[in-house]
């Protein structure tokens, strides 16, 4: 598959995805809000996720998988199962609940999961300079 035929999602999906993580947003906020933690911890880790970014200095191939593993919400829902069932009101929650925040910004963005041809090809179409050629 050429670079320029990369599958994204359009129109009225795209939208619905859109809004789907602006309602992620809102949700895990308001769920953060109720644990009590606190405020620093959130704006401290917040953009962690970001730091898989590190993985395209191994290649575009080795980037997306570290991108796409720290931008899924199956990482944090697991850490919130956890620290929900073995650790009643663990610190777990509230980084689950920044981790969910985090992503869905991301998607109201529209930055989606990337595929291995580069950065700025993702499942929710072109970012970077690559949207605008």
């Amino acid at each position: 598959m050429s670079n320029d035929a990369m599958p994204a999602v359009a129109g009225t999906p795209r939208l619905l995805l859109r809004l789907e993580g602006a309602a992620l947003v809102a949700i895990a906020v308001a769920l953060y809000a109720k644990t009590g933690a606190s405020w620093w911890l959130f704006t401290v880790l917040v953009l962690a996720p970001d730091l898989s970014f590190l993985g395209y200095l191994a290649g575009p191939r080795i980037g997306a998988a570290a991108y796409n593993a720290a931008h899924t919400t199956l990482g944090p829902i697991a850490l919130a199962l956890v620290g929900g069932f073995f650790a009643p009101a663990s610190p777990a929650i509230a980084i689950a609940l920044i981790w969910l925040t985090h992503i869905g910004a991301d998607r109201m963005l529209g930055y989606g999961l990337k595929y291995g041809a580069g950065f700025g090809f993702t499942h929710l179409g072109r970012v970077g300079r690559e949207a605008h050629r």
